[in-house]
């Protein structure tokens, strides 16, 4: 049968690889929000453990001079830092949050996937404990129990961050962003998609060659 006058030599079929990518985008979304959700719950729950076995008991000791458990409520930052600045360290936390939850629909890349997961997980764990344990709302201090051979003491959500850390620094050493691709990858996409756009608009159609 001869297709109709102007139509184009290139087709896609339905359901091809376009439908693929995007089954394959949102599977990887799907696995970072339920990821975020578990490794939020896991670092709660050790809290909650922490707090009742932990704070009016005997620190546990796990490797001599290297790694115990013991009990501590911590005002500031990660590892203790910044204690005279719990609000604000609340706020930067609520807009690390926001941020990562924006870029979230754009993540292609499962380096990347894991990163902003662990990055979101870790950040939401600690704001939890500012948002809800006392002494007030917003100035809540953390519960942290992981006591690194006296040098200071975290938590799980600490233990994400700084896994974060490292994975974001992996990544863009490497110079991918978060759909995957290297810039260099990226320019050769679009040119080659610039390329397919002008053989289609410059090529001719099936209804330019009849048959005798």
């Amino acid at each position: 049968m001869q297709a109709a006058r102007g139509a184009s030599l290139s087709t896609e079929a339905p359901g091809g690889s376009g439908a693929g990518a995007r089954g394959s985008h949102r599977r990887l979304l799907i696995g970072f929000a339920i990821g975020v959700v578990a490794a939020w719950a896991i670092d709660q729950l050790t809290k909650v453990w922490a707090v009742a076995r932990l704070e009016d008991g005997d620190p546990i000791r796990l490797v001599p001079d290297v790694l115990e458990l013991r009990f501590l409520r911590n005002g500031g930052a990660a590892f203790g830092l910044g204690d005279s600045m719990t609000i604000v360290l609340t706020l930067i936390a609520i807009g690390v949050a926001v941020m990562v939850i924006r870029l979230a629909p754009r993540l292609q890349d499962r380096g990347w996937t894991v990163a902003l997961g662990l990055l979101l997980a870790g950040t939401t764990g600690n704001l939890t404990d500012r948002l809800l344990r006392e002494p007030e709302p917003l100035h809540g201090h953390v519960v942290d129990f992981i006591d690194y051979g006296g040098l200071f003491v975290g938590n799980v959500a600490d233990i994400y961050l700084t896994v974060a850390a490292v994975l974001i620094l992996w990544q863009s050493w490497k110079g991918v962003g978060l759909d995957g691709l290297t810039d260099t990858q990226r320019g050769a996409k679009t040119l080659h998609r610039a390329s397919d756009d002008d053989a289609d608009t410059d090529g001719p159609s099936v209804g330019d060659h009849r048959g005798e």
